[in-house]
């Protein structure tokens, strides 16, 4: 097997990020304090040793919107320094009047593969991202990931299920982008009354040719490794996406709240065992490279 691309991962500087340097605030993944710290690519690299990993995607961890320029010159920096390659995952404000001229810049960097604006709302206020429930069909919105796709930008759609009606709005609004689900559209609750809905949303989106699902952060509610879990939402994504549409991403250090690299990295390929040899080989590797446009 080529070596694994990770296409979900962070590295930061800790005074860069309002959320890390100042006063804790609600996260999805709960308390957060032991990432409250630097956390670099050679960090990144200590965690991935020995585990295949070869490349991997940076994606936004949440400068103050007005710097995300600045975050992406940083990580280019970063990736230079330490010989290793990334892709970038940009932030922009897809609903500014000037998203375009955004985009246009974010664009010029060859690094910079895609964006994600978190879309994501629900009941729970500690759950809250995105301002409203609805924003993914936001005619700015629209317009912004239109811009995306005819600058071959793709778009990270992070949503929870009770938003799909919004999203596919967006999806077909959009043929010509490409868009990928964060998180597998984040199972929030335990029981089988919620996975049933988790999976009927799922489904839906499942639908739309234009949409790939990343099997990432699929420990994010319960804050422990649990591979069952794992392999249930990859099994479950695996049957509606198909292997050529899902790939992996470990969001480290997120998941470093509880577990180990590669402690992780076998969950997911205990939960994709089932699959062939190449079909293994296109979540965790093939499929990143070709929807990153990775050379």
């Amino acid at each position: 097997m080529s070596g694994i691309v990770d296409a979900h991962f962070h590295v930061w500087r800790q005074a860069d990020l309002p959320w890390l340097s100042g006063p804790m605030q609600p996260r999805i993944f709960g308390p957060y304090e032991p990432l409250r710290r630097d956390y670099g690519i050679e960090d990144y690299r200590r965690d991935i040793a020995d585990t295949g990993v070869e490349r991997a995607v940076y994606v936004q961890a949440n400068w103050a919107p007005e710097r995300a320029m600045e975050e992406v010159l940083w990580v280019e920096g970063e990736a230079r320094r330490e010989g290793f390659p990334v892709a970038i995952v940009a932030y922009a404000d897809l609903l500014a009047e000037d998203a375009g001229r955004r985009l246009e810049a974010l664009a010029r960097h060859p690094s910079v593969k895609g964006v994600r604006q978190q879309l994501h709302w629900h009941e729970i206020a500690d759950y809250r991202f995105a301002a409203r429930p609805d924003l993914a069909c936001d005619p700015r919105l629209i317009q912004s990931c239109r811009r995306m796709g005819e600058l071959g930008l793709l778009f990270e759609l992070q949503i929870f299920a009770g938003q799909v009606e919004s999203a596919l709005t967006l999806l077909r609004a959009c043929p010509g982008t490409t868009f990928v689900l964060v998180h597998a559209l984040m199972l929030e609750e335990e029981g089988e009354a919620p996975f049933a809905r988790w999976r009927e949303a799922l489904a839906r989106l499942a639908a739309e040719p234009n949409l790939f699902c990343k099997l990432s952060g699929l420990n994010t509610f319960v804050r422990r490794l649990d591979p069952a879990l794992v392999a249930r939402i990859c099994r479950t994504a695996l049957e509606l996406f198909g292997p050529a549409r899902c790939l992996f991403g470990s969001n480290f250090p997120i998941e470093k709240l509880w577990c180990g690299y590669r402690d992780l990295l076998d969950a997911y390929r205990s939960g994709i065992g089932h699959l062939s040899e190449s079909e293994r080989r296109a979540v965790l590797s093939d499929n990143a490279r070709r929807v990153y446009r990775l050379d």
